[in-house]
Order: structure tokens, then sequence, then C-alpha cells
């Protein structure tokens, strides 16, 4: 991300008559030491009748010397420059081990460097020549104190800001410097005063310091901050003034007193001198006269690349607003009935290192985030709604299911949920104070509402047992004798003990656990109904476990007779309004024998009372049992929190359910109908889940951008399962399957990193090479069993269920996954959704929202015109060329154009920033008018074979291998090859015949567990450019996957500014071999990789440093 601008700094004196101008000096040009690059510079001098020596001073800035042959009557001194700000890590430098830490005392430099930095160690005079610093500079100096072993960069950091603390800013007019005492004195200075101020106090405590004058450059954050200040609300320059101290290894650091931060890349020095005297801007005289002073300094944005904070203007956003409207409106005409939600999934701003937020799919602190972003959801989307903490899925090889925490609202607007300080927070910053006996208190209340005696209410207890068998089970003896022991060992089993371990046995079952109502439906449907459970036992003995009490009852200690079957209500039945009140009428007591086991359960878990909701058949009655739990929780004055089963699936209930997946938070968002509600709801929840403390996007410690590296996976349906357009029309998903199989762009510019046969959501034509003619056959049913009237909604399901899966069969795992269209598995599987698993969580809403109207785009236009073309076979094309940036952006082009040639203005440009974000740019080079250009590129990584761990059995991904993109511009093919570390890159013809592109593919990393662990590295990656006329190397550009100083990092960078710097360090526009080069080796290894079987345009450099070997 590279923001380039363009900086106009103008400085006029306006004389009261003609005067001599005595000879100026300027110093308004960057210093050779700038670090910032500067792409064009400007000196404009008015009037024009003068003369201009460039020269540099004793210091090596560069100053211009003006002198005036004529009088005059204004002066103008006009700066321009355009600077390219590309992000710069003020703290990534090494320092000498010996100056790791601060000394105890002052700093010393070795002799002759101390020599050399003589006129920056110089004590800064208060009042004359040799009087030396002043009394307050001493005394501060002095009380400055910082503990023993300090790092040399955490004292520094400190001294920075303790000058900033001590020293307010202001806007002095006045000309010089004021003095360090005098600055002290009065607590406030000029950015001149503190910079000097620091100068004299690095000075006495021995370190080498010169003061900088300079431009400074701020530029408006594009999204305000979390903690802390964020910045200028607009763009702003002007001329500013900081310092720079020495340290052996690092050089010339510079540090900010003003802000008290460390100079980076908005910090453009123009004069570092020992003295603010000889750093002034402007020096020179005039003949005595009176004269006006007028000065001005402008900062413009000249070039953007596309970028994740700020994807789109305001203008193309809303250009891309109106097209959603329109395409809306198309659709609409059309009657397609379309509905579109989403599973935006986030990571934690302030924690990207702990297990939870990387790997592991739960923890605390990712429960605390969930939990706080469920409640400001329900606050902003439901005040009245419900939530609901139950279990989500259950995936093999995890001992339990995971948490769900879900967001109910009736789409009436009628309350579901009444009173919010009655839903506590389990996992909230407070812990709970509720004591065992309301469990009791308000599951009373319960059924006194439903008219059914107290005596229904049965207490549930731990299974003593259970626990006698887990001491049973343990060794013999202990290390501590605890009295629990039942071995014959003297000390553990004496008869007082045995009666003392029955004794607490007994005392155990007195207090019961939890409460007890059962309830289901009558078998006539006209109300509810109470079971009178009998058990052997003659109580209710909870199952082992730590699940929640309603999760572990003894269902099969309650009668010998099966229950009676139940059934969800069907997914295409027209649902009626809701009721605005309980159902009346009381409950009556039944027998048990064949009635459902289900029951309401009343727990106290760590001072919170948990109600268990028992699974319901109907909407009616999930919403007639909250309505009564409210109430009972109202009249014992008691918080409860809602647990247990959720209700069926129904349009008259909006949900959204925040899950934990590995290092992610999934949010499963309520379909919308149009693309401007769709924007209202996810503008609100990006907002929500910032406040929460949750992010879109992750970096990895090499500084690497990616998403949260969680899905974002878009689902297709209708209002209801009968208003689906996928059941109504089968072709609709025929259109789509053939597009997104004939256009690898849309499989592989959205996804994530990982990705190919064995990710999370392959293409149906990846890992099965008779897939797409076994798809045609498919195809072509669909089209017969849906010709000659409506289709049956089953006929999708049946023709393409053991299609779209990947290469072990799981349905789920599949781009186009269709478990939810019409599953003939359970009503919960009918309803009418296509999931588009492909689509990786973009770190902007706004591109979000340009992926969902690409979907509806295409939609419209296959509801409108069926696609009715052949399937393509890619072979190597499909992980070769399409998997470089080149093709695949010319791909999406073509997407794009198609959209438009149907009637959908969808801008080409609109996909630019998931271009710029998914293969971002590594660097450029031009050598002898060519230009070189590295991208990163896809990579699809193998999934191993089965390894022993510590935790069991488990297949690593080989993340090993990386791919880059090499683009070449301007270059006679005949006369230039380039390689890549010696061996030739095979390069593909384009449509532009200045522009050719390969692939080079390379091992980054040796990790003990790979496709080809004992294949060392192929990094760092040295590109040159071979003139095969003079048999010379004209130039070369090195790339590193990690820090090419040796710098390492221990966390990811904090965000995407410092994640640039990292990147950008590790390309250097410099490396090529010099001499006479072997052509005869180049030209042979280059006939041996044309052969190769690889796919085509790809330098595998594994391959030819062995099977070409």
């Amino acid at each position: 991300m590279s923001i380039k601008v363009a900086l106009e700094h103008r400085t006029s004196y306006t004389f009261d008559r003609l005067v001599r101008v005595y000879p100026h000096v300027v110093r308004l040009r960057p210093a050779p030491h700038s670090r910032t690059a500067i792409d064009a510079y400007s000196l404009r001098v008015e009037p024009g009748e003068h003369f201009i020596n460039w020269q540099q001073d004793a210091v090596g800035n560069f100053l211009a010397r003006l002198v005036f042959p004529n009088p005059m009557s204004r002066l103008t001194i006009t700066v321009g420059l355009i600077a390219d700000l590309k992000v710069i890590n003020p703290f990534d430098f090494f320092i000498e081990d010996w100056a790791e830490t601060w000394p105890a005392g002052r700093w010393t430099y070795p002799k002759a460097l101390e020599e050399d930095l003589r006129p920056y160690l110089r004590p800064v005079d208060e009042d004359g020549e040799g009087s030396g610093p002043g009394e307050l500079v001493q005394a501060w100096v002095g009380n400055f104190r910082v503990p023993a072993g300090t790092r040399t960069i955490d004292f520094l950091v400190a001294l920075n800001r303790a000058i900033n603390a001590d020293v307010a800013y202001s806007l002095r007019m006045e000309p010089g410097v004021q003095t360090p005492d005098f600055t002290l004195r009065n607590g406030v200075g000029s950015c001149r005063d503190s910079a000097w101020l620091l100068v004299s106090i690095l000075r006495q405590l021995g370190l080498a310091a010169r003061f900088v004058s300079g431009y400074l450059v701020q530029l408006a954050s594009d999204v305000e901050a979390l903690d802390g200040p964020s910045g200028p609300a607009a763009d702003f320059t002007d001329l500013h003034a900081w310092t720079e101290v020495y340290i052996p290894g690092a050089g010339w650091i510079g540090l900010d007193p003003t802000s008290g931060l460390f100079a980076g890349e908005g910090h453009i020095p123009l004069a570092a001198t020992p003295h603010p005297a000889s750093a002034a801007p402007i020096s020179g005289g005039t003949e005595p006269c009176e004269s006006v002073l007028e000065f001005s300094n402008t900062v413009t944005r000249v070039h953007e690349d596309p970028r994740v904070t700020l994807p789109y203007t305001d203008q193309a956003w809303r250009t891309i607003c109106d097209v959603g409207r329109s395409v809306d409106e198309r659709l609409t005409a059309a009657d397609v009935r379309l509905t579109v939600g989403g599973e935006p999934t986030f990571v934690s701003v302030d924690n990207q290192v702990d297990e939870e937020w990387t790997t592991a799919a739960d923890g605390p602190h990712k429960r605390q985030r969930a939990s706080d972003l469920a409640a400001r959801l329900k606050s902003v989307w439901a005040p009245h709604g419900l939530i609901q903490r139950g279990q989500g899925r259950w995936y093999p090889g995890e001992p339990l299911p995971r948490w769900q925490i879900a967001l109910y609202w009736r789409t009436d607007g009628r309350p579901l949920w009444a009173d919010d300080a009655l839903l506590a927070d389990p996992w909230g910053a407070a812990p709970g104070q509720v004591d065992k006996e309301a469990a009791y208190d308000v599951l009373a209340e319960v059924a006194a509402g439903f008219g059914l005696p107290a005596s229904q209410l049965r207490p549930a207890y731990e299974d003593p047992l259970a626990r006698l068998a887990a001491k049973v089970r343990k060794p013999h003896g202990e290390p501590v004798p605890t009295g629990d022991d039942l071995g014959p060992d003297a000390t553990g089993d004496t008869a007082d003990e045995r009666a003392a371990l029955l004794a607490r046995l007994d005392e155990s079952t007195t207090a019961p656990a939890a409460f007890v109502l059962p309830l289901h439906r009558r078998d006539d449907e006209l109300g509810w109904a109470s079971a009178d459970w009998r058990l052997r036992r003659g109580r209710i003995v909870l199952l082992e476990g730590d699940s929640p009490a309603g999760l572990r009852l003894p269902l099969d200690s309650i009668s010998w007779r099966p229950p009676r079957a139940t059934f969800d209500a069907d997914p295409l039945a027209v649902a009626h309004e809701l009721p605005a009140e309980p159902e009346p009428g009381d409950a009556v007591v039944t027998d048990p024998t064949g009635a459902p086991p289900t029951a309401m359960v009343a727990e106290v878990r760590r001072g919170q009372l948990y109600i268990f909701v028992p699974p319901t058949e109907a909407l009616e009655h999930f919403v007639d049992l909250v309505a009564r739990v409210e109430a009972a929780a109202a009249k014992a004055d008691c918080p409860v929190v809602i647990e247990g089963y959720g209700p069926p699936p129904d349009p008259r209930l909006k949900s959204v359910t925040i899950t934990p997946d590995p290092g992610v938070i999934e949010v499963n968002v309520p379909p919308t109908s149009s693309f401007a509600e769709q924007t209202q709801l996810l503008e609100t929840l990006y907002e929500q889940a910032r406040l929460a403390r949750l992010s879109t996007e992750s970096f990895d410690v090499d500084g690497t951008h990616g998403g949260t590296g969680g899905g974002n996976h878009i689902t297709l349906g209708g209002i209801t399962p009968a208003d689906s357009p996928l059941l109504r029309r089968p072709d609709l998903l025929v259109s789509l399957l053939t597009y997104w199989q004939r256009h690898p762009s849309l499989s592989y510019l959205f996804a994530g990193r990982f990705v190919g046969t064995t990710s999370q959501a392959p293409r149906v034509d990846e890992g099965r090479s008779e897939a797409l003619y076994e798809l045609e056959i498919a195809f072509a049913e669909i089209a017969r069993l849906s010709a000659g009237g409506a289709p049956k909604p089953w006929v999708t399901d049946r023709a393409l269920r053991h299609l779209l899966t990947d290469i072990t069969g799981n349905t789920h795992r599949a781009e186009f996954c269709i478990d939810k269209l019409y599953s003939p598995d359970s009503p919960r599987g009918r309803l009418g959704l296509l999931e588009l698993r492909g689509f990786e969580m973009p770190p902007h809403l706004r591109m979000a929202m340009v992926q969902s109207l690409l979907v509806r785009s295409l939609v419209a236009w296959f509801w409108d015109e069926p696609l009715r073309a052949p399937l393509i076979r890619h072979g190597a094309n499909l992980h070769g060329r399409y998997l470089l940036p080149h093709f695949l952006i010319h791909d999406i082009a073509d997407v794009a154009a198609d959209l438009r040639a149907h009637g959908v203005p969808f801008e080409t440009s609109w996909l630019d920033p998931f271009t710029e974000f998914r293969f971002p740019r590594i660097g450029t080079a031009v050598f002898d008018g060519v230009e070189i250009e590295l991208r990163g590129a896809i990579e699809p990584w193998n999934t191993l074979g089965e390894e022993s761990t510590a935790t069991g059995t488990a297949r690593y991904v080989d993340s090993s291998i990386e791919r880059i993109q090499i683009r070449i511009i301007g270059a006679d093919r005949h006369r230039y090859v380039v390689t890549a570390n010696g061996y030739p890159v095979p390069l593909l013809a384009t449509d532009n015949p200045d522009i050719h592109v390969g692939g080079v593919r390379f091992k980054a990393w040796q990790p003990p567990s790979a496709l080809h662990p004992t294949i060392t590295t192929d990094v760092p990656l040295q590109f040159e450019l071979v003139d095969l006329t003079t048999g010379t190397s004209r130039g070369g550009c090195t790339y590193h996957v990690a820090h090419p100083g040796g710098r390492a990092y221990d966390e990811p960078p904090v965000n995407a500014v410092e994640a640039e710097s990292r990147r950008a360090r590790r390309f250097e526009a410099t490396g090529f071999t010099p001499g006479k080069l072997d052509l005869a080796a180049i030209k042979e290894r280059q006939a041996r990789i044309l052969t190769d079987i690889g796919a085509p345009g790809i330098l595998d450099l594994r391959r030819v440093r062995t099977v070409q070997q």
C-alpha cells in the first residue's frame, strides 16, 4: 500500500518598496538521509532574475545559495515535492550488543567514534559561549531515573515521553529558539524549543544529538482509533523540528518530543545540524525596509493504492449502492424473491497470539468478546429479543459440542423477552450472586403459571455412585491420605474412614444440583402436560458430566415404552400469526408411559441461574415457554440465563447466532431481501463488533496481511423455503455452478490462503478427474426432471448431493454446499438455502457488500437468461496460470464485462481492493528500461498424512511452499531472460505484447513436518535481468521471506501500518551477479524447464534442484 502526496510550501516577503536583497541560503530540500522516498522536487524563486547554486554544507545537508542582482519589491520561494509515504517502522534497527542496555551513569562511545561525533556531544550553552547547560537542565537530568538494566530503546522512549509531558506545545511565531532552561521554566514551547531542549538533555547524558528541521506530513486516518487519539481530522503539513540521537548499530534515530513519538515516514528532514542556527529553512537579509511575511503549506494526495481501510471513495460507494438498488429492482420485477445471508467472522483486536485466536475454537477471552457482541447487537437490533446460550455443532475429535449464543426476535415487532434486566450474562465482568434456592423459586413460579402442583417440581442430584466408582478406579494409596481410599491399607481403610465416606456420600445427595419440571405438549395439541416421572431410584439422578443438567437427565429411566414420535414443523407449510400472549389454560399431569421425556430445568452454576428450555416442535410452543419463564423471573426478581434448545426454524422469527470456530468468532446473520437492507445490517454488525474490540483482519509475524482466516460464506435462499429461487428454478443453481466452473477467479480471488483440493471449500473440478463428466450428466437430468411444470423441490438435491462434496465425500466442505437446500435427512435441512463457502472474510464492510452485489448480479442475470455453456477442462492451468494475479485479474475482469453486457453496470475497478489485498505488490525495480514487478500469488497447500502427536492423531497442512508472480514490462524476449536464483523463469505471453508473466514456486521454510521435509529452502530469491547479447546481468532485486537483517519478531504486528513496514523490509531493489554469465548453462536450464511436465509458466525451484538437476 502506497500513498503519494504532493507538498507545496510557499514563503513570500512583500517589501514596502524596491530594495536590495542580499544573498540568501535556502535549506528546503530533503536531506540525503531522508528515509521517505522523494519522487520529484522543485524549488521556484520569484522574481526570475536571480542566480542559484546548489551545494552541501559541512554535515551533508543540501542548501541553495541565492544571489539577486537587482532590487525587488517581492520575494517568493516555493517548494514542491512528491513524497511516497510508504510506512517506515521507526523501531526497525539493531543496536550493538554493548549498547543494548543503558549504563549506570553517562553514556560513552568508543574513542574513534567519539571523535567523529564531537560536534554533537558539545554541551548546549545556556547563557553564552562556553557557559554550559543551565541549572534546570542539570536538575532535570539528575531527577530522570530509569531502573538498572533498562534497554536503551526503552530508555529513549521514556526520555522522549518525559519531555513531551513536561513541555506543552505552543505555536510560537517569534524567530529563534528558546534556551533549554527557559523552556523548562515556562513549561511551554514550540517544536523547535522542545527539540533543542531534548538535544541538550541527550548531550548531558553523553549521547550525540543533533537538531533537525523538516516537513511533517500527517494524513487523516481512515478509521477512528479505539484507543487514544485518531490523529488529525484532515491531511496536514507544516515545517517542524525534532531531534536525532546517535546509537551505535542503529545510527541516527529521530525523536519527536512534541508528540512523544519516534520519527516515521511523515518526518521529512531538510537539515540536521549540531545547532539550530545552521538549520534555519531560510536565512539572509535585505537593506532596511518594512516587509510582510506570508506563508502557506498544503498537502494533496496524488496517488493511493486501494487499501482495506478505505477500499472505495465516497463517489464510488454511491455508485455501488445505485447499482445495488437497480439490481434489486430487477430481481423484484422478475419475482425472484431472493434473500442473502452470511456468516462473517471476527478476531480479537487485543490478542492475536493465544490459541483461542489462532487455532483453538474456544477460550475465556473469546467467550467474553462473543457475549459482549451479543449484548450490543441485542440493544441495536432486538431490544425486546431473547439471548439464549446453548450448544452448537459437535465436531469430530472434540469432547463436547461447541457453545452457541443465539439472539432471537419476532418479525411482528412484539416482544419475545420484554425486560432486558431479567437476562443475565454468565460471561460478563460481574460475578453472579444468585443463591441455590433461586432455582426452586423461579421454577416453582413457572409451575404455578401452568397450574401444576408443587409436587411436579422434582429435585435432581449428582450421582454419588459415579463418584464412588471414580474412587474405586484410583490406584491403591494416596500421596496424602484423604480418607476416600477404599484399599486394604491400614491407614486408609479403617471402619471410621468408611463410615465417614458413606456419610459424605449421603450428605452430597441431600443438596439438589437442579430442579426439574417435566413438560410436553398434550397428544391433542390443546395445551401442555407434565408427566409424573417415577424412577427406580426414587429420585432424579443426573448422568455424570459437566454439561447442563438439562442434558444429563436419565431419560432411559423414565419409561419402558419409547416415547411417541415427534415431528418438526414442515418448513414449506404456511405460517400463521404468532399469539401476543401466553397460551391460556392449565397443564395436566399425565402418566409418563410413552410421553416425551422433555423437561424444563433450573440450575444455579457459578452464581447464575440457568433455565433449560426443552425441545419444541413449533415456534408457538417455544414463544409460550419463554413468556412463562420471563413472568416467573419477574415475580422472583431474579435474572436468568436461558439455555437449552432453541426454536425450530420459522420465518416469523429472526435470529443471529454467534459461535466459536478455530481462531475466530462466527456470526450467522439473518437473511436480507435487498442490497440496502443487507448494507444497513452489516454496517451495524461491523461497528458493534469494532466496539466489542473485534476486528476483521489479522497479521502474520512476517507482516503478511490477511482477513480473519475464517469464512464469510454467502447464503442464498428465500424468505420461506417455498420462496427459494433455487427450489423454484433448479436451472439457477446449474447456471451458477457452470459459470463458477468456467471462471476460476470466482473461486480464488475471494478465498483465503488455503485453497485447493483439500481446502475447506474445494471447487467441483478439484481432486476428482471424473467430476465434470458426471456433473454434465446431472445437469441434463435436472433439466429433464424440471421440464413440463413446477419442479419437485428434491430434484436438485438428488442430482447433485454426491457431486458437490470434497474428496472425502463431505457435503459440507464444498464450494457450493447444498446441505440446507432440500436434504432428506430432516426438516432443518430443507430450508431452500445454498451456501457459497469460497468467500473468506474481507477486511472491510464495503468489500463484503461488493461481494454480495456480485452474487446478486449473477443471480439476476441467470434468472432472466439461464446459462447453457460447456464445462471447461482447465487441466494444469487451474493450479497454474489461474493462481497468478495477472490471469486471475484478467478473468475477474471478464466476469465484470459479462455483467455489463447483460444489463448490470458492474465496474471492474470495484474489484481492485480485492486484487491488491489478495496479491500485494512486493516491489518493483527498473533495469535497462525493463520493469520487474513482484507480487504475491496463490499456492495450494497440501494436506499431509496422519501423524501421531501429543494430543492424538493429526493431519498437518504443508505451508512451507510459497508462490510469487514476476511480471516483466518492456523486455525484448529475444534479448533478455529473467532468472530466479540462476534458473530462467518461463514467461507467458499476455494480451499486451510488452508484458510477460511467470510464477515461481519455492521452499520458504523447512518445518519438520512437510511434504518434502529434507529439501532445503530456496530463500532469499534473487531475480536478475540477463542480457543474452552481452552475457551479463543488467540488474536484479532480492526477496526475503524474513527480515534480511535477522530481526526476529516475537509477536504479529499490532496494525496494518506495522505490518506494511515489515513487508517492505523484505524486498530490496539490489542484488545481481557481476561479470560474465554462463549463457550455455542458462539456455540448457531453460530448455529443460520448458519441456517439464509442470504447469506452463511456473518455475518450481524444488523441482529444478532435484528432478532436473
